[in-house]
């Protein structure tokens, strides 16, 4: 009996493993020594993370989908910036969603019109961007995922409100991930708990009202996501002064990037996500977050943008540059981009139809040479635009010329 076990144990260590899959966003890489070479030689300085994920259809043109990480942590803190609004334009729509469902008439196009109740607020009536002039949950949607404008955001924010949109990123199966605050006004606790009221009207005039909710307080606790390096940089300014020491991001946003592609991914093909954890959205709410995530700013006819200063790849970092390339030919790119604190951050989605690529690439790098936060000495237009550009490129270059191996 021993020798039979011996002779079964010798088998199976004499049996050849099997080989492990090639990681192909490594090759891509390491193909690149010299338009990417400076922040790979230094990845842990530059706090480097790359999640890439191949699309493939099969002959009944359903996707499937296999990733590939590089330095991907998700309990490695970096600071989300902007890419936290894809999130919230999407619960967003949600929320509005369930509340159309008692409210015959309100719609993502319903004035929207918030009021102030708690020190810090602001109230807003009026958007001129508008078609209708007046602020609209769809307008902010547009605003907020076209050019990453920052009060478009804290609109959203204010209607959902920090508990809700957290509770429902754990739904999702966000697990890396919180929504505390607004953006680029100081908004802290208890500020960030307090929430404007908000009412919605069937017309223009704003006469006809609709729905109201009103001043709210979010006291449910933040989520506890035990994550790594919330203690950024070696010194901050707070107005004209240098504080020593690195800046504590404990009770900010989170988003990490396997969180954030997921979100992208259950957006644009929600088919492949457990039913569970799917937004609860209509078609149309799925066209407009996929028009706003993928349309250059000169394509928007509401809001508007003037393209001397909206370039098309303004909010396209990966390909783009940030203005600083145009698209290839027939590449359409679904995108949310972020930059604060020297982060820089890109979630995207990249097809090009014509040719029978599409993958989905996300980034983030920090590029804060001196280490001090808020003096506004970052490398984003010496190192971390070129760089995701660059990446971007190669990505998209080394599927393109897997495509076109398989139509020979």
């Amino acid at each position: 009996m021993r020798r039979a076990w011996f002779l079964l144990l010798l088998g199976l260590l004499s049996y050849p493993a099997k080989a492990q899959r090639p990681n192909l966003l490594r090759q891509v890489l390491r193909h690149d020594s010299a338009g990417l070479g400076r922040v790979l030689a230094r990845p842990d300085f530059y706090r480097l993370q790359i999640q890439y994920t191949q699309i493939r259809r099969d002959a009944a043109g359903q996707p499937h989908f296999r990733t590939y990480r590089y330095h991907v942590r998700p309990r490695q803190y970096f600071y989300p910036a902007s890419t936290v609004k894809l999130a919230a334009a999407a619960l967003a729509l949600q929320k509005l969603r369930a509340l159309a469902a008692t409210v015959p008439g309100l719609g993502p196009d319903s004035p929207m019109l918030t009021d102030s109740a708690f020190a810090g607020q602001t109230r807003v009536q009026r958007d001129s961007s508008s078609a209708s002039g007046r602020p609209t949950v769809a307008n902010y949607i547009r605003k907020a995922l076209l050019v990453s404008d920052n009060d478009a955001f804290n609109r959203l924010y204010e209607f959902v409100g920090p508990a809700e949109l957290n509770r429902e990123l754990a739904r999702l199966g966000l697990r890396h991930s919180r929504l505390l605050h607004r953006l680029s006004v100081g908004d802290q606790e208890p500020g960030s708990r307090h929430l404007n009221p908000i009412r919605f009207y069937a017309d223009t005039a704003a006469t006809q009202l609709l729905a109201q909710l009103p001043a709210r307080y979010d006291a449910e606790p933040w989520p506890q996501l035990h994550l790594r390096g919330e203690a950024v940089g070696q010194a901050y300014m707070k107005g004209n002064t240098v504080v020593p020491g690195p800046l504590d991001f404990h009770q900010k946003n989170a988003f990490s990037l396997p969180d954030q592609q997921r979100l992208l991914r259950t957006i644009l093909f929600p088919e492949t996500v457990p039913p569970a954890q799917r937004l609860r959205l209509a078609p149309e709410d799925y066209a407009l977050l996929r028009a706003a995530l993928s349309e250059l700013p000169r394509e928007s006819r509401h809001p508007r943008y003037d393209p001397a200063h909206y370039p098309d790849t303004y909010a396209k970092f990966l390909l783009g540059g940030a203005g600083l390339t145009p698209l290839p030919p027939g590449v359409r790119v679904f995108n949310k981009i972020g930059q604060a604190y020297g982060f820089l951050l890109d979630n995207a989605y990249v097809q090009d139809e014509a040719h029978g690529v599409e993958f989905l690439l996300s980034a983030v790098l920090y590029v804060n040479a001196d280490g001090v936060l808020n003096d506004d000495k970052y490398e984003y237009d010496s190192i971390g635009f070129p760089f995701l550009r660059d990446l971007g490129r190669r990505v998209y270059e080394a599927e393109l010329g897997r495509a076109t191996s398989r139509q020979r």
